[in-house]
């Protein structure tokens, strides 16, 4: 069994106290006895275009090595969350994952930059300031192969199918919806990804601030590979854990063998040609 913790942290405008507050409540997670620990995206600073350049620095730096230390603290796996990375004069929306040791194993460059325009509800341009990244990461705890993606990245089945050709066991997706897409899409896509992909997901989001200027939807959530949550928890700050089983998502992929029966030589013949005509039914109902 893998023990995930989530901490869904409630996010201020002091980075220094963000950090503090983050390796706080991993210290916590640990001693409930979870060995792998994700925090949410942008959890050092306040998620927005007019804050990422203002809080980005570089990797390593002053918030991956309090994480680092922590990791190695209290010997754990940490996956934390995001930052905003300075990077060659670009910024970027970066995960850094830690080992017991303390050492960093790699980072994710969030991939697919958040650019949506919802008329009379949200409009949000990440590309306006960040760069988008080109590169996966995944990494191995015993018999558990974890891949990260960063919340925007969840809407994108093409990464999660990757990752699951890779051998992926877990998806774990640091994010802060909205208000508006958190109702509606949220735990859908978490489901959709675990059960189209037989593996687990985990999204973590920073807590819900009112009077934030993007207020996050919160909902924590740990779902299995058949689909179900497993754990989840409203907006406010906390913790959930879930024990996770390796043999789980292995039974379900030999159960529905979904991974053996794709019709590749079809899908691979519908990118270069129509393979069949298109055939439009006309009912008559009198």
């Amino acid at each position: 069994m893998l023990r995930l913790a989530l901490i869904q942290l409630s996010v201020g405008a002091n980075k220094a106290e963000n950090v503090k507050k983050a390796c706080s409540m991993v210290k916590e997670a640990a001693s409930k006895g979870a060995k792998l620990i994700a925090l949410p995206e942008c959890f050092n600073s306040p998620y927005g275009t007019q804050y990422f350049k203002e809080y980005s620095e570089n990797i390593p730096g002053p918030t991956t090595q309090s994480l680092a230390q922590v990791a190695k603290e209290c010997q754990v796996y940490l996956v934390g969350g995001s930052i905003p990375e300075s990077l060659n004069d670009q910024c970027y929306n970066t995960c850094s994952v830690f080992s017991p040791t303390g050492a960093m194993i790699g980072k994710y460059q969030k991939m697919h930059l958040f650019d949506i325009d919802v008329p009379g509800k949200i409009r949000f341009q990440e590309s306006e300031v960040l760069t988008g990244g080109k590169n996966l990461l995944s990494f191995k705890i015993g018999n558990f192969k974890i891949g990260v993606g960063i919340c925007y990245d969840i809407r994108f089945a093409e990464l999660a199918q990757i990752y699951a050709s890779q051998g992926c066991d877990l998806l774990l997706y640091p994010g802060a919806f909205n208000m508006t897409t958190g109702p509606a899409h949220w735990e859908l896509l978490q489901r959709a990804r675990a059960m189209d992909n037989q593996l687990y997901v985990a999204a973590v989001s920073p807590a819900r601030d009112e009077n934030a200027t993007y207020i996050a939807w919160g909902h924590s959530t740990i779902v299995s590979p058949w689909g179900d949550v497993m754990e989840t928890m409203d907006e406010k700050e906390g913790i959930i854990y879930a024990n996770l089983d390796a043999q789980k998502p292995k039974e379900i992929r030999q159960n529905i063998p979904i991974r053996y029966q794709r019709r590749s030589d079809i899908y691979e013949g519908c990118k270069l040609k129509e393979v069949a005509p298109i055939i439009n039914y006309n009912m008559h109902v009198d």
